[in-house]
């Protein structure tokens, strides 16, 4: 899978590495990003997510359920594609 946060939308961004002098090579901006399970009350099951620092911040302030309904409308991720661990 790529390298992009489910609940926030992030990905990787690219930019340049400059020398001394000045050239510049291209290269690449990674994202936060950890693979963690979360317990999906609503559901009453386990999920994974791969989440960015943001993700998990947006999730401690306005829950899992908020956030994953906020991040489906905006279109980051898809309900069939969370990952249930061990109904």
């Amino acid at each position: 899978m790529s390298k992009i946060c489910q609940i926030t939308g992030k990905k990787a961004q690219i930019g340049c590495n400059v020398s001394h002098s000045k050239h510049r090579t291209k290269r690449s901006f990674d994202v936060n990003l950890f693979s963690k399970k979360f317990y999906y009350v609503e559901e009453g099951c386990w999920i994974e997510l791969k989440v960015s620092a943001a993700g998990l911040r947006l999730i401690n302030k306005v829950g899992l359920d908020a956030a994953l309904k906020q991040a489906v409308s905006k279109g980051y991720v898809d309900w069939k594609d969370i990952k249930v661990i061990g109904d």
